[in-house]
């Protein structure tokens, strides 16, 4: 049975590879791609989410399966306010939400132009009123960090498609930074890789289950390896070849080195007294890429700071939405300017 229940609190990780939905009082309830497929003679929505991603690479000429959201901002907006109309009801379920309140993270360097379509995609979407929060301080707070005291406290984002790294104290961004290089990028970087050396066309699928099977930043183990499939560009025909760990840190060496410049550069303009506590208590890695393997090891060898990967680092952006979004009344935050920790 259908009921309508108001004032629902809702949090969202809007990312480019993957959109989390946290609920307040269950936590988070939906993890699923952000990949949208759709019939091009009609424009009509044929799957959201997991069936969708299933069909990336697979589909007749007039179905296709895209992603609406580039480089973590919005690069189709009707699409996106499809999506998460889809995925707001589907993570509701039977609780019907009227005009329920949301908060979206968004990456440090959005423009104002970007979050509005932000905002503008979940109104239309049914929201009552939308918050924007900056990722590095959802995730800060969804890891357990407590943000409201003086103390330094360094956070490393990696999504699917930008890498956000802030420093933050007393509830705000001292010094924030964002690069379009995250999971997306390692996925191409593997294509490109294979492609250039076995004269082998694989999928993004299929990069992505290397990535997460045997890539590595630093320390790669020569011995780990995997066997893949795909379209030898010379014949033509369907090969298979063996890649090792090795291999793979050598395709991503170009996008990992500069995640890890940009956190020693984020390091440098930081203030000496909240630089002082991040050594002592080290930087904190969230996000999907963030379990590359090695990565941690790389940026505390480039930036000479123990670096940490959080608990459910997957799920603390989203968490960290929620919970902000539940004490929003008691913050009392008033918005417009670009350094305060909400947007409104």
């Amino acid at each position: 049975m259908w009921f309508w229940r108001m004032g629902t609190d809702i949090g969202i990780d809007l990312g480019t590879a993957t959109i989390l939905v946290y609920i307040k009082g269950k936590g988070v309830v939906l993890n699923e791609p952000s990949v949208v497929a759709i019939d091009k003679n009609t424009n009509k929505v044929l799957a959201v989410g997991e069936e969708a991603r299933k069909m990336i690479g697979r589909t007749p000429g007039n179905i296709v399966a895209v992603r609406p959201l580039r480089d973590g901002v919005i690069s189709d907006y009707d699409t996106t306010e499809k999506m998460l109309k889809y995925f707001i009801a589907k993570a509701c379920g039977k609780r019907r939400v009227s005009a329920p309140k949301v908060m979206i993270c968004v990456p440090c360097r959005a423009t104002e132009v970007e979050k509005r379509a932000v905002r503008d995609a979940a109104i239309h979407a049914g929201a009552k009123k939308v918050y924007l929060i900056e990722e590095p301080l959802a995730a800060s707070v969804g890891s357990g960090i407590d943000i409201t005291k003086p103390i330094g406290n360094m956070v490393i984002d990696i999504g699917g498609g930008t890498t956000d790294i802030a420093v933050i104290s007393l509830g705000g961004i001292v010094v924030r930074d964002s690069i379009k290089i995250a999971g997306d990028r390692f996925d191409e970087a593997i294509i490109k890789y294979i492609r250039k050396k076995y004269k082998l066309m694989i999928g993004e699928r299929t990069s992505e289950d290397l990535k997460i099977k045997i890539g590595s930043a630093f320390g790669a183990d020569e011995s780990l390896t995997a066997d893949i499939k795909g379209r030898d560009l010379v014949t033509g025909l369907p090969k298979n070849v063996t890649v090792s760990s090795l291999e793979i840190m050598e395709a991503l060496q170009d996008c990992v080195t500069a995640i890890a410049d940009c956190a020693h550069s984020v390091l440098e303009k930081t203030p000496p007294e909240l630089a002082a506590d991040i050594a002592d208590k080290g930087i904190l890695m969230t996000g999907g890429g963030a379990l590359l393997s090695g990565l941690d090891k790389l940026i505390t060898h480039v930036t000479k700071v123990p670096t940490n990967v959080a608990d459910c680092s997957v799920e603390c952006v989203a968490e960290g939405t929620g919970m902000v979004l539940q004490y929003i009344d008691k913050l009392g935050v008033t918005i417009d300017e670009g350094d305060v920790a909400l947007i409104d």
